[in-house]
């Protein structure tokens, strides 16, 4: 008996604008693979064509994190605080983001990641939290430790796509999820100084931040779309609630493979 197929996940890459290098760190494809999905580096430099075929052969896409996005494809000018941008990146994922969700591939956005799905939808972005926020208690968006370490809480909304990923309800065939968590506040890291601010049309708000900030987002009438403010893929080999985010996304892209 051959073993099943493991669907493929499409990762998207940094950028480093100084040297032109392109960078993947091994955090996300590591929570890919211990998720049972593998993973696929795309080319920064991939044209329209070459894009379309990537999303007809690949199951889900992961849009991982990075930079700034720049504020033009927003439709504001660059605020003081805001950060480096590469437009080759923003260029090549917005044209991603659109061809996976014309063929309904599942998505999952990481924090750069949840903020391009905005914008890319028709939302907004805080250019600089700290400058363009008023707010009685800040929480340490750029935390002072190690990724690994959590450092604020986020309130997951109840009866949500996202409380029923983090719990592990969804989706009930999940391979080995952790089905004992029911609270809706986790711990989290965070390491940004961007965030959604004005949610895009076809999204939902999900999870905050103590401070009001918008930590996820999910999509109702899509087969699978999550994005996530912090940073799971430094957490999942000792938080459950991580690693359930990563199973649940493989396991939609592995419904997709079937299709």
């Amino acid at each position: 008996m051959t073993a099943s197929k493991k669907p493929l996940i499409g990762l998207t890459t940094s950028h480093d604008i100084k040297t032109d290098e392109t960078i993947q760190a091994p955090y996300c494809p590591r929570a890919i693979l211990a998720a049972g999905g593998i993973p696929v580096i795309l080319p920064l430099e991939a044209s329209e064509d070459d894009l379309r075929q990537l999303v007809a052969t690949l199951d889900g896409f992961l849009f991982t994190g990075g930079p700034d996005v720049h504020p033009f494809l927003f439709g504001e000018d660059t605020r003081a605080g805001c950060g480096s941008v590469s437009v080759k990146r923003d260029r090549m994922e917005l044209m991603l983001l659109k061809l996976a969700m014309e063929q309904k591939k599942p998505i999952m956005g990481i924090c750069r990641g949840i903020q391009l799905i905005n914008i890319g939808l028709g939302g907004t972005i805080y250019q600089d939290i700290p400058s363009q926020t008023d707010r009685a208690f800040p929480i340490a968006h750029q935390q002072p430790f190690p990724h690994r370490v959590p450092s604020h809480t986020v309130k997951i909304t109840e009866d949500s796509l996202l409380a029923d990923v983090i719990s592990g309800k969804f989706p009930e065939t999940a391979p080995h999820a952790d089905r004992s968590l029911s609270q809706t506040v986790i711990r989290v890291n965070s390491t940004h100084h961007q965030a959604v601010r004005d949610t895009a049309p076809p999204l939902t708000a999900c999870a905050f931040a103590p401070d009001g900030i918008i930590e996820g987002v999910a999509m109702k009438d899509y087969p699978y779309l999550i994005g996530v403010q912090w940073h799971p893929e430094y957490l999942w080999e000792e938080d459950p609630a991580a690693m359930n985010l990563f199973k649940a996304f493989v396991k939609a892209a592995a419904v997709q493979s079937l299709n």
